[in-house]
Formats: structure tokens, C-alpha cells, sequence
């Protein structure tokens, strides 16, 4: 759906900063009455461009005091072996996002975790043995400057 005027603009910019306003108070920002505003809302839900909602947790708050970056590379890069890989990422919790990449890295992964003992126990006992895995090198991240999720949405 690339034919997005400024109004569909508008409400995906709202929504991606708020997406728990009302569709009432989404129809005011966007100059819009309710019915038009819900009937384009739903047209972007169901054409995949909003994917869905989500509340914005503090990992902190919820015990999950570190984030680390790891760099992990396969003994083989055949499509089923690719595959396999994402599969079982998909299955461990701690793995929040897993992007594959060109280059002589094959993942980056974003996990999360209580402390940095939960974190070594993961690393050994999850991810180092985890099929066709030849190697991990993983960052710890010291503190995020910015976290915007969603894409930037300019008029």
C-alpha cells in the first residue's frame, strides 16, 4: 500500500506515537469525523501497514536489567540451515528481535535478560549450542540514547 495520502500519514503518525488514543480523538488530530477515521484505520490494519498494537514495556522495571547485542555466525548459510536458525530464535524468549545480515556476521540478535548471570547461563547453555552455530560475539549495551520503535512518518 504505497499510495498513502497525507490524512493515512497522519493517522499512522499518531498512532505509531499513541496507540491507544480513541479513534474520537484520532478522527479531531487528523481532521477527520469518527466513521471515515475508523473505516481508514481498519483499511491500513487490514492492508498489513499497522501490524498491531503494543504497550511500550520498561524491561527495567520488570527485572530485565540487561540488553545485549550478539553477533552470531552459522557453519552454513544453505536456506534450510537459515531457516532452522530463525526457527529456534523464535522459540527463546530472551531473543526480542533477530535480523539477518549481510556480511561475514549471519545474525545480530537483541536479548534481554535479569543480570548478567542469567545473561552467561542463556549464552552457554541456549545460544552457543544452538544448531550450526559457529560463533557468538555479543556487546552489553551501557545505555540507550534512543528508542523509538516504527518508522519515521513525515508529511
Amino acid at each position: 500500500m504505497a499510495n498513502l495520502d497525507h490524512i493515512d500519514r497522519r493517522l499512522l503518525a499518531e498512532l505509531q506515537d499513541e496507540g491507544r488514543i480513541t479513534n474520537v480523538e484520532l478522527a479531531q488530530r487528523v481532521g477527520l469525523t469518527a466513521p471515515p477515521c475508523l473505516r481508514r484505520v481498519r483499511a491500513l490494519e487490514d492492508a498489513g501497514v499497522i501490524r498491531g498494537y503494543h504497550a511500550d514495556l520498561d524491561g527495567s522495571k520488570l527485572g530485565f536489567s540487561i540488553t545485549v547485542f550478539a553477533m552470531v555466525s552459522l557453519k552454513s548459510q544453505a536456506e534450510d540451515a537459515l531457516r532452522g536458525f530463525e526457527e529456534h530464535m523464535r522459540t527463546l524468549p530472551e531473543v526480542r528481535e533477530c535480523h539477518m545480515l549481510n556480511g561475514e556476521i549471519d545474525f545480530i540478535l537483541k536479548i534481554v535478560s535479569r543480570d548478567l548471570q542469567s545473561f552467561q547461563e542463556f549464552l552457554t547453555s541456549k545460544l552457543t549450542p544452538a544448531p550450526n552455530v559457529a560463533s557468538v560475539k555479543t556487546s552489553l549495551t551501557i545505555r540507550t540514547a534512543k528508542h523509538l520503535p516504527g518508522v519515521p512518518m513525515e508529511e
